[in-house]
């Protein structure tokens, strides 16, 4: 995590009319802890995409529906006249979403890379730093109790999830809706993705705490970014452990922390909750949590079984070779407007528990392509500070 340390710095998160600004803190890293093991992919993961695949990732393609005859014919109709009726339209059946392997289009995935290759840099300012990343701030969109990347098509079936980006999220989303319906709550509206984590509860009152601020970077972890390309639309990516249930004290990895610009300021907080596993910020600190992703990609899966597998953690400033595609490391940065009390909070992962070891994170990606190639090109491949709309002057 001593990598996300220089991140924590001169970041403004702003929520009901309230600045609040990032300090450095040097946390520890958060538990990454691994899901379930699955089945291996597919020896060829194309022989198993329908015909019907979308370009960017979406549905392997819908159950097919034939014409139904009538149910009954009238009374008065003659046997003729009844074979020579018209059959009538069977309703459509709504495109399933996928789960498990679920392979890129390669084709497409080519055509962005030979795009983002031909593209050159957009000259810097003199005045540009040198952190290798760009982002997207957004807002709160909705809540639901959906997944739809581990329960796609079940509604209702995951705990409670808070909702950010794309506004038309639900457990029936696949890739092509975030296409057709861009509605956002994030900056640029070029990124159309969805972005979601467990809701977090005052244990106190019940009541949700939704998050003011929530930062998304898309970045380099690593000390160079020779090699470094773009995200694939489509790609799909869970961090964290929703089933971990570890307390999470003073000094814990995993937990949330106060964030406020001061000198001497405590990060941990000036007390606890009552489970000791929430912290009680000071004066205008407000409680914030940093979770990272991956930063390799193995080149041929949007999505696996257990939703880990097709992405790996970078190593010595290289990708493994099971996973040689370097894309740009995801990191949600996400301010509470909430300082801590004494009964604490709980994460709707694990209500039980109270801690905050099950926060996990969800990222759907749906970008404008040519905006996600210039962004990476210009920022993380020549290792230069954006924000949200180009260069950070």
């Amino acid at each position: 995590m001593s990598r996300l340390a220089r991140d924590r710095r001169g970041l403004v998160a702003t929520g009901a009319g309230v600045a609040v600004v990032l300090i450095a803190v040097a946390a520890g890293a958060v538990s990454l802890a691994s899901a379930s093991s699955s089945s291996a992919p597919p020896a060829d993961p194309a022989a198993v995409a329908s015909a019907a695949t979308v370009a960017s990732g979406g549905a392997s393609g819908s159950p097919s529906s034939s014409a139904a005859p009538s149910a009954s014919a009238s009374a008065s109709a003659s046997p003729s006249a009844a074979a020579s009726a018209p059959p009538a339209a069977a309703a459509a059946a709504p495109a399933v979403p996928k789960t498990g392997w679920i392979p890129v289009d390669q084709a497409v995935w080519k055509a962005q890379v030979n795009a983002y290759n031909a593209l050159s840099f957009d000259p810097a300012p003199a005045s540009v730093g040198n952190l290798p990343e760009f982002r997207a701030d957004c807002t709160y969109s909705h809540s639901l109790p959906d997944d739809p990347i581990v329960a796609p098509g079940l509604p209702g079936a995951s705990h409670m999830h808070t909702f950010v980006g794309n506004k038309g999220t639900d457990a029936q989303t696949v890739a092509e809706d975030l296409v057709k319906f861009t509605a956002t709550t994030c900056e640029p509206k070029q990124d159309h993705s969805s972005y979601w984590v467990p809701t977090l509860y005052d244990a106190g009152t019940g009541k949700a705490a939704e998050p003011t601020g929530f930062r998304v970077y898309y970045r380099s972890a690593m000390n160079s970014s020779a090699g470094q390309l773009p995200m694939p639309n489509g790609l799909r990516m869970i961090a964290g452990d929703a089933k971990k249930k570890a307390p999470t004290p003073r000094g814990a990895t995993g937990q949330f922390y106060c964030a406020y610009w001061e000198a001497g300021h405590d990060a941990d907080g000036i007390a606890r909750s009552s489970n000791g596993n929430w912290p009680i910020c000071e004066k205008q600190a407000y409680l914030h949590y940093i979770l990272s992703f991956p930063d390799c990609w193995d080149g041929k899966n949007l999505d696996s079984p257990n939703h880990k597998d097709h992405v790996a953690n970078g190593w010595n400033n290289a990708c493994p070779a099971s996973h040689p595609v370097k894309i740009p490391a995801l990191t949600f940065d996400m301010q509470y407007g909430v300082q801590g009390s004494t009964a604490g909070y709980y994460l709707a992962s694990d209500k039980e528990g109270a801690s905050s070891s099950s926060m996990h994170g969800d990222a759907f990606i749906m970008w404008d392509t040519e905006v996600m190639n210039k962004r990476t090109k210009n920022c993380v491949l020549q290792r230069r500070t954006c924000d949200n709309y180009g260069y950070l002057k």
